[in-house]
């Protein structure tokens, strides 16, 4: 009996034009990417040499003189967060898997125009807007509850704090993580939801056991991107918190720190000398803190996707 002969190796595809210009654009594209990410990095270090080695004019040190405008910076960043991600995960959930049709495309096109708004125009509506509302809430959590670290007295008499800035960078984030969550929930398995409603569950049941686990590496990667527009976010800052630079934790007092972002856009205009290596300096720190977050997440991301396939 004769076995059949394996069939003849198939010759290499040739490499069409179309393949060659595609792989080289494609290669070009990194390679440019890493490039200007390096040509920022050395402008950065080679900028801020002077004033990581001189004496400041204000005979301090450059830690001391940054480590306002960082924690400013982590701490409205992180209240922002505490904010945005809860609701913007729930307006997810909600469009996916409670609204009806029509209204859940209508109020995912509006949701959509959020990020379009110019962060000015955000900046207009705290100061003018939001901040005169809240002020009076400020002075009742003050007065009521000043016993607490959070809400120490006396309360701001124009309601631009750190909170105020805050809530503002949480509606300017929200769009982004919302679109994001709505997508990754979506592309959760038809089949898992099925199987999940047809053992019993509710529909709440049915998110917490086959939507939210399959979308966790998702929520977690909108989460990060949202942070980093939070982190670097400057005019809207700017125009809203009224910034003294001190370090406290108070959300609704006149004391509030300020942001490495806006402090640069606030006094790089007018800054010469050394004082511009110091703003240059303080945006290295600010570049810094951005690659640690996105290592750290991706970090999370992979270790969580790994556990999720176990």
């Amino acid at each position: 009996m004769t076995t059949a002969a394996p069939p003849a190796s198939r010759a290499a595809a040739p490499n069409r034009p179309a393949d060659v210009i595609f792989k080289a654009v494609s290669t070009t594209a990194g390679v440019l990417i890493l490039v200007a990410l390096a040509g920022v990095a050395i402008f950065l270090v080679a900028q801020a040499v002077p004033a990581l080695i001189g004496p400041l004019p204000e005979d301090d040190s450059f830690l001391a003189w940054v480590w306002p405008l960082t924690f400013g910076t982590l701490w409205s960043a992180f209240l922002a967060m505490l904010m945005a991600v809860p609701v913007a995960i729930a307006i997810a959930l909600f469009i996916t898997h409670f609204a009806p049709r029509r209204l859940a495309m209508g109020l995912g096109y509006l949701v959509d125009l959020l990020a379009a708004i110019p962060s000015v125009i955000y900046g207009l509506w705290g100061i003018a807007v939001l901040a005169p509302f809240l002020q009076p809430s400020y002075a009742w959590l003050a007065q009521n509850l000043g016993w607490l670290p959070l809400f120490s007295p006396p309360a701001s008499g124009t309601g631009r704090t750190v909170l105020t800035a805050s809530i503002v960078l949480a509606v300017m984030v929200l769009p982004i993580i919302t679109a994001l969550c709505r997508e990754i929930f979506l592309q959760t398995p038809r089949l898992n939801e099925e199987a999940a409603l047809a053992l019993g569950a509710t529909r709440w049941e049915m998110i917490t056991m086959a939507v939210l686990p399959h979308g966790r590496s998702g929520i977690i990667a909108s989460s990060i991107l949202g942070l980093g527009r939070a982190l670097g976010e400057t005019m809207a800052v700017a125009m809203v918190l009224a910034s003294s630079g001190a370090v406290t934790f108070v959300l609704v007092g006149s004391q509030n720190p300020s942001t490495i972002a806006a402090n640069i856009a606030l006094r790089f205009p007018e800054a010469h000398g050394l004082t511009v290596n110091m703003l240059i300096g303080s945006g290295l720190v600010l570049f810094a803190i951005t690659l640690i977050v996105n290592a750290v997440s991706r970090i999370i991301i992979a270790k969580t996707t790994v556990d999720g396939g176990r």
